[in-house]
């Protein structure tokens, strides 16, 4: 086996490497339709791959696989469709002027994430236009950006779940130049790039793959289709097509961390997971290039051998999402109980979520009638992402509306602080930080009929479990799409701007306080005042201390908590009328001779740092 890779590998000179897996064909041409019109063969080798190389193939020529003489499909390893998912792939040059030579990374601690829908973030819709806004991210306090989906699907309108072409950027977004020239430009402003990459299906439009090889298996499902096959037959090269895939977005374009989607989707039960042998191939990448490399799995298994190491028995991911933290935040600012929210909404299960991150750790789920989880033991803070919102959690509702929608103006400070505050990586989804009202729905631009309907027809069984009314948007409908593109006017309105200069406070303090940005587990002490709303948090990194006070119920609370003998200052107040609360009676200055009082209104937190510590 060679090691130019699949699909088509530009060698300089008008040639070019074509190799593709397709053991379910007797023969496989490559049909170059532009600039000329020809038809060359490769040649069978083993285990159903077929290679050649082909002169007069410069970056830009457009060709298809002809399987047995017949049918002409893109390039499953595509790196380009500038037409579409049913229309002929381009080869690509690898050359690129990048600009990060020095960029070694970030360590994982020092992510602050800012998650966000390429086609929605800007009016443009496109990587180019993202770059303007950098400067923003940056000084708001982010430090890691990260794209949903961006592997090219059907049209012009989607998610990025139903991407079908697991090596090439999205044509509308600008295709595999302008991916790079957002690379490169974050780059520049010391931000690292996270690409949420699906590898437990494919879209249903433009999908080919199983005319060239079993990808697929029928011992599995997943709810959005097939499942493939990472465990069966011919396995091992359905597994090199996904990892070749990983490699190219780390390796190619730079990417620095890859969120793996639904991890719970992947069905593989061998000795050798497919993950597993990811996370190997993606660090040992990460070795060859002196740069740091990340992988975050979201899971809702509640499972922590995701991240334990592979020396003690786990998967060796680095990261994973934490949907308990999100729920128990959810549950007790919105009064939600549908769904999975039945299993959240007591204090218990927020301070439980603070400490440890799993709130079910093998204890019974109601929700799911079982036992659920295990004891996330070992674990470091920065494994853990959380959030108050995301693309699904916003998305996944009837009218995709955010909590600026939900929530008064003192329950939003107050998820914000619970966000920031915790000992995890902080992630905010586009538009949160000054309190966004557009909603995030759900859009498509499929060109069959019946796979529309079908997807309509989804959505709404979807939202039954959820007690929801109201009529589901039409995900089909262009105004779907663009009503969900960011107001970035209500920056300039008085609410949104003291909630985004809020943000950008909380997060200057996590950063700048040692205590905040230790994301260690074993130095934090989370206490609750017994049938009360309100709950301390203690977090503490060499004599620098740390203390937050949350009141997480709609009436105003006095209560007392143990804390160590110091003098406390004030940092943050989210009564404040500088962020347009009630006022605060919390003083500026506490000494605590082993336990401090505090009055907190509803809905609102405090924050003090022990006055020995630098400012």
């Amino acid at each position: 086996m060679d090691d130019h890779g699949l699909g088509a590998s530009y060698l300089g000179n008008g040639q070019c490497h074509f190799e593709v897996w397709a053991p379910l064909a007797r023969q496989v041409d490559v049909h170059i339709v532009a600039p000329t019109d020809r038809i060359v063969p490769l040649l069978r080798g083993d285990r159903g791959y077929f290679r050649g190389v082909i002169g007069e193939t410069a970056p830009g020529t457009r060709y298809f696989y002809r399987l047995d003489g017949q049918k002409d499909r893109p390039d499953p390893a595509s790196r380009h469709q500038p037409e579409g998912v049913h229309c002929a792939s381009e080869v690509v040059a690898a050359d690129f002027a990048w600009h990060d030579q020095h960029w070694r990374g970030l360590a994982l601690a020092d992510y602050v994430i800012y998650e966000l829908h390429v086609g929605t973030f800007t009016p443009e819709g496109t990587f180019d236009a993202i770059v303007d806004r950098l400067a923003y991210l940056k000084d708001l306090g982010i430090t890691a950006l990260e794209l949903m989906p961006i592997a090219q699907f059907p049209g012009c309108r989607n998610w990025g779940y139903d991407g079908v072409y697991p090596f090439a950027a999205q044509h509308s977004y600008g295709g595999p130049s302008g991916l790079k020239r957002l690379v490169d430009a974050c780059h520049q402003q010391e931000l690292a790039v996270i690409l949420d990459v699906v590898y437990n299906h494919l879209g249903p439009e433009g999908n080919y793959l199983a005319e060239f090889a079993p990808y697929f298996t029928d011992r599995y499902r997943t709810p959005w289709g097939r499942a493939l096959n990472f465990d069966g037959p011919w396995s091992d090269e359905v597994r090199r097509f996904f990892i070749e895939s990983a490699r190219s977005w780390l390796a190619d374009f730079h990417v620095d961390a890859l969120r793996l989607d639904a991890i719970h989707a992947i069905y593989d039960f061998s000795a050798f997971p497919f993950l597993e042998e990811l996370g190997v191939e993606a660090h040992q990448l990460a070795e060859q290039l002196n740069r740091r490399i990340y992988l975050i799995a979201e899971s809702n298994l509640n499972d922590v051998r995701i991240i334990r190491p592979r020396e003690l028995g786990g998967i060796g991911l680095d990261a994973q999402w934490c949907d308990d933290f999100h729920h128990a935040v959810h549950a007790l600012l919105t009064d939600e109980r549908h769904g999975y929210y039945e299993d959240f909404g007591e204090v218990e299960h927020l301070t439980r979520a603070f400490h440890d991150g799993f709130v079910y750790q093998g204890n019974y789920s109601p929700y799911r009638q079982r036992r659920h989880g295990n004891r996330p033991t070992g674990t470091k803070g920065w494994q853990f992402v959380v959030c108050a919102q995301n693309h699904d959690q916003i998305g996944n509702r009837v009218h995709g509306n955010r909590l600026s929608e939900i929530l008064t103006f003192e329950r939003l400070k107050l998820a914000a602080g619970l966000v920031t505050l915790s000992p995890f990586l902080p992630m905010l989804f586009m538009g949160e930080e000054y309190g966004e009202t557009v909603p995030f729905q759900y859009f498509i631009s499929h060109s069959d009929p019946e796979l529309v309907e079908a997807v309509r027809q989804g959505r709404r069984e979807e939202f039954a479990a959820f007690h929801w009314e109201g009529k589901v948007p039409d995900p089909q409908a262009e105004a779907t799409f663009h009503q969900c593109k960011l107001a970035w006017e209500k920056l300039a309105e008085p609410r949104h701007r003291s909630l985004h200069a809020f943000y950008r406070e909380l997060l200057r303090l996590r950063r700048k306080q040692p205590a905040l940005a230790n994301l260690s587990k074993e130095e934090i002490e989370v206490s609750r005042v017994a049938n009360e709303t309100i709950f301390f948090v203690r977090r503490w990194h060499g004599s620098n201390q740390a203390l937050a006070a949350f009141n997480v119920g709609n009436h105003a609370v006095t209560a007392s908590a143990p804390e160590p003998a110091s003098r406390w200052k004030k940092l943050l107040d989210s009564s404040d009328e500088q962020w347009l609360g009630p006022g605060s009676g919390v003083p500026d200055d506490l000494e605590s001779n082993g336990a401090i009082t505090l009055t907190l209104p509803a809905w609102s937190f405090v924050l003090f740092r022990n006055v020995e510590a630098r400012s």
